[in-house]
């Protein structure tokens, strides 16, 4: 068995680490942090509860086969509470939308009551297509380790497969050419952002996201999202894996065998869950590492957000777990986010995480978590001009929340770096943006024997499904070497 050193106790390197475990390897983790989690952390004060980082599920099954291999069952280690209804969406012109949690006839079904029946039929045609890509591309792209466009030949080999995927689309594209309603288009540009991406620029494979939510249903954790990463940290330390906490990795070691450890400490295998331009470009002084970092300067980074953390007074009429106001121009705000002179968006899109659960705020109030996309590497220089500004806007598109206001917290993308190690505050490390992404994201098995890389920067890209998914190839690609 080997000796597996995990920099980073962030979901990726904590899924790697108990897979890991269960087969008795020996593995140690180092985390710059004083706690587990990494981006899939919390923040609590005065009774009320507010998620970080995620703040919904999808794609559980990821999730149960993790914690199923490691000895506990996924419902036996946090409270998995299916969400319904799911998401509000609201537009400048007054008109909204409430999404089922599960079922695309059900999402058309209230596309088509809120916007018109041609918006029913053409979601459920987009859905089609979207289940199409998401058959061809879960084993073989997400579920399968990619390292080049050599790994992507068997999707080009097949005609039907080709045209189905469309590499050389983008989600605007196959936006505009199956969806009619301008609101139904906003709706799907939105799920490029899931991925800290343009949707202008990003491939039309991106369409499976809103098929996966749709299809698996979102779910909600009793106490928020973070509770899945104390859980398994459970399950780490339940398995024998030890935590270094407060230690911030300087070097990945190597000889010409391969690495040989981090910081003096002798490993026969290192797993990096950050970032993996720092790995590259901070941690490992090899020369195998310049073709991922030429690689990766042929990517675009994701931008990073603004956040509220916000203790409300009394109970707002109508609103949702999830919750989207929509500004009068979306493209204004691709364009701010990918500008090469960032600045703070003057009317931004609004999205707000309101949990009815009582494990996350006192009765007869709400724990609003309000998250505004920002440029990765912003210099914020008055972070509560800003928040009042955002509570402006909102008062504006129809819930003022300024009289209610008991406190708030803010989140900056300078704050997400520090705490995180993501260089600018990148959410997601390294967009979807450009048809070659794919391609170009930096893979899981390092170009030095015995490294490995897991999280959001690398294959097959950020969040907690595509994390999870990651972390599964990782543990499959030790246990063959």
């Amino acid at each position: 068995m080997a000796r597996v050193a995990v920099v980073g106790a962030g979901m990726g390197g904590m899924a790697v680490a108990a897979r890991l475990a269960a087969t008795r390897h020996t593995v140690t983790v180092f985390e710059q942090a004083d706690v587990p989690g990494g981006k899939n952390a919390g923040f609590s004060r005065d009774g009320f509860t507010f998620d970080l980082g995620p703040s919904t599920l999808t794609l559980p099954a990821v999730y149960r086969d993790l914690f199923l291999k490691t000895g506990r069952s996924l419902e036996d280690s946090v409270d998995l509470q299916e969400g319904d209804p799911a998401f509000a969406y609201h537009f400048i012109d007054g008109s909204s939308v409430v999404m089922p949690g599960a079922g695309i006839g059900a999402c058309a079904h209230a596309l088509g009551a809120a916007f018109g029946q041609p918006a029913e039929q053409e979601w459920r045609a987009l859905m089609r297509r979207a289940g199409d890509i998401w058959g061809l591309t879960r084993s073989d792209v997400l579920g399968s380790p990619v390292d080049g466009f050599r790994d992507l030949l068997p999707l080009a080999r097949s005609p039907r497969r080709l045209q189905t995927v469309a590499p050389w689309s983008t989600m605007r594209a196959l936006g505009h050419g199956t969806l009619s309603d301008p609101r139904t288009r906003m709706i799907l540009d939105r799920y490029a952002t899931y991925t800290g991406s343009d949707p202008r620029r990003s491939p039309a494979a991106l369409v499976t996201i809103p098929f996966v939510e749709q299809t698996f249903g979102v779910w909600h954790l009793g106490g928020g999202l973070h509770t899945l990463a104390q859980a398994l940290h459970e399950r780490c330390l339940h398995l024998g894996v030890e935590f270094r906490f407060g230690v911030e990795v300087e070097r990945i070691t190597t000889d010409a065998n391969g690495v040989t450890g981090v910081d003096g400490y002798p490993a026969d295998v290192v797993v990096t869950d950050i970032d993996a331009r720092s790995v590259y470009s901070d941690l490992i002084d090899d020369p195998r590492s310049r073709g991922p970092l030429r690689r990766m300067g042929r990517m675009q980074p994701s931008f990073s957000g603004f956040v509220m953390l916000l203790a409300v007074d009394g109970t707002t009429p109508g609103i949702a777990h999830h919750n989207v106001w929509f500004p009068d121009d979306y493209d204004a705000e691709f364009d701010g986010l990918f500008s090469s002179h960032p600045q703070p968006l003057p009317d931004p899109a609004i999205y707000a995480c309101v949990p009815d659960d009582p494990q996350m705020r006192p009765p007869g109030s709400e724990a609003w978590f309000v998250l505004v996309n920002a440029p990765a590497g912003i210099n914020w220089t008055d972070r509560e001009a800003y928040a009042d500004h955002i509570l402006n806007v909102l008062a504006r598109r129809g819930v003022d929340l300024r009289p209610r206001l008991r406190w708030r917290e803010l989140r900056t993308p300078q704050d997400l770096e520090h705490a995180t190690l993501s260089p600018g505050g990148s959410i997601y490390g390294m967009s979807s943006n450009g048809r070659l992404s794919t391609a170009l994201r930096p893979g899981n098995r390092g170009p030095i024997p015995g490294l490995f890389l897991v999280g959001g920067s690398v294959h097959p890209g950020g969040g907690l499904p595509l994390v999870g998914l990651g972390a599964e190839i990782v543990a499959g690609l030790i246990g063959r070497a």
